[in-house]
Parts: C-alpha cells; structure tokens; sequence
C-alpha cells in the first residue's frame, strides 16, 4: 500500500530534490519533522519557534548529545526557513555547539580493530574504508565496476553533494577484494544486504563496527567514520599534501580537511619550536 502524502510533505520534499540534496538528508529531515509535529500531535505548519524551543528542551533531556540534536533542528530549520518562508530562522533555532572532539587511531589500533571483526564482509568493508577515505554510504554503494584495476583507482559516485570523484586503489586493497569477491560472490553490488540487489544498510556496518571496537578494547567513541578520520590523518603524517587530502575526502571547503592537521602528532613532533634557534643554557646561571 502506498502511503499517503501530503501536500506539506510533498512541498517539504520538492523543495529539497530541488536543491540536490541527497535521498539520505531528506529522510532524515522528512523524519525530524514528523517526529516534532508528532511530540505536539499537530501539523508542523501550526508550530512556532516557540515550539521548537521546548522540543530542542526535550531532546537534550533525553540524553541526546549535541551531534544528535543539531541534525534535527537543520531539518527543522529548513522546514521552516525553506518551506514556510519564514525569516531569520537560524537566529530563532539555533545549534548546539558540537565537542570539538576527533577520535584517531594509530596504525597499531587500526591493526587491532580490523583483526577483531571476523565477518568477511564487515572486515572487507572497514579495510575499503580504511585504505580508501570513504564514507560508509559510499562504501556500501560500490559495484564491482567501480572497482578500476587497470588504472588502480577506485571511483565513487554521487558521494555527499552529488558529487563523482577518484580515489586510489592500493594494490593491498585491490588483492583483499578479490580474495572476498571469490569467496562471497555477490553480483552487482560488493557490498549487499539480503536482497542482493540493495547494499547492506550502514546501520549494520555501525553495529559491526561497535562489536569490533568492543573486542578490541578500544574508545567507545570510535565509529566508521573514524576510519575516514585515520585515512585522513595518517596520510598527513605521511607527508601528503593536505589539498590533496582534500580531493581525496571530496570536501567542498580545505576547512572541513584542515581540522586532521590538529590530530597528525607525527606531524606535530616533525615542527621545530622557534625556542630551538635562541640556543638557551638548560639551568641560567645565578
């Protein structure tokens, strides 16, 4: 049965495929909506900021941290903004600040985790990942054709922002792929669910990902997307150039790639302090 739709939804919608946004952004924005109107049992356009004042109260007393919330009220805030026409709607709804905080693993730990996930899959999953900077959803997407061993590069479409890009295909990669391709055998898609014509949903991958890092003893804050944060980082240390980096990540802006410089120690032990160059005695002299 399809399910009914109604013409605030539907422009809710529209409004956003008009703007290219992804189908992922636009459930979850289409579900923070509904979930608001359903916390007041009203329709959404009858809410105020008032409303969402209190709601954004609710949430934070349920125990939701700040990286939860701040995608609900984005989807409120374009509900409003977008939709309604309403004016200055980030000044009526605002963000909670997000903890500055980035989790990294070193190559060490990295070894650990992939060495405590024993599903062939999940385990081929997290070393793409890894080796390759993506995004889960861009993980789960791959076909066997986006697998390019003749020019050794892996191609990811329509990542974040409907954008294609290329990334490289490390020849370890390219030899763990093709032992889990013997092995598993899926068709189109490398990476599927049960039905073999739809991928594997990340919420699996993230249950994957929370076992492993439990087995392996490390962080509780670690997730997937740590293993883009590692890829980032560890090529910094590394030396590579952080506008490639950039390319490589498929950010839009260097500011979204510059915050891995503040966790690449390695890169940090390699700067000279400028106290170096004044040649001080270790005790002065009384």
């Amino acid at each position: 049965m399809t399910e009914h739709v109604s013409p605030l939804r539907r422009r809710m919608i529209d409004d956003m495929a008009i703007r290219n946004m992804s189908l992922n952004t636009q459930k979850a924005y289409v579900r923070a909506v509904q979930n608001f109107s359903r916390y007041f049992t009203k329709s959404p356009d009858k809410l105020t900021f008032e409303n969402v004042r209190e709601y954004q109260l609710h949430l934070i007393s349920r125990g939701l941290q700040t990286a939860s919330i701040v995608p609900i009220m984005c989807g409120i805030r374009f509900f409003f903004e977008t939709t309604l026409g309403y004016p200055d709607v980030a000044k009526h709804i605002p963000l909670g600040r997000k903890a500055d905080t980035l989790p990294v693993l070193t190559r060490d730990q990295v070894v650990r985790f992939l060495k405590a996930t024993h599903d062939l899959e999940m385990r081929t999953i997290f070393i793409t990942i890894y080796s390759a900077g993506l995004r889960v959803s861009e993980a789960i997407a791959l076909t066997a054709s986006d697998i390019d061993s003749a020019n050794m590069v892996i191609h990811v479409r329509q990542g974040k922002g409907r954008k294609d890009r290329y990334v490289m295909l490390s020849e370890q990669l390219l030899a763990i792929l093709r032992a889990y391709w013997k092995r598993a055998r899926p068709r189109r898609l490398l990476f599927p669910g049960p039905d073999p014509e739809r991928p594997i949903t990340a919420r699996s991958v993230q249950r994957a990902c929370r076992q492993a890092v439990r087995a392996a003893g490390l962080d509780p804050s670690v997730t997937v997307h740590t293993l883009r944060h590692c890829f980032a980082t560890h090529l910094l240390e590394q030396g590579v150039d952080i506008r490639i980096i950039q390319d490589l990540l498929g950010h839009r802006h260097i500011t979204s790639t510059a915050k891995y410089a503040r966790v690449a120690v390695n890169t940090i032990r390699q700067i000279q302090s400028p106290l170096e160059l004044l040649n001080l005695e270790a005790t002065p002299s009384a």
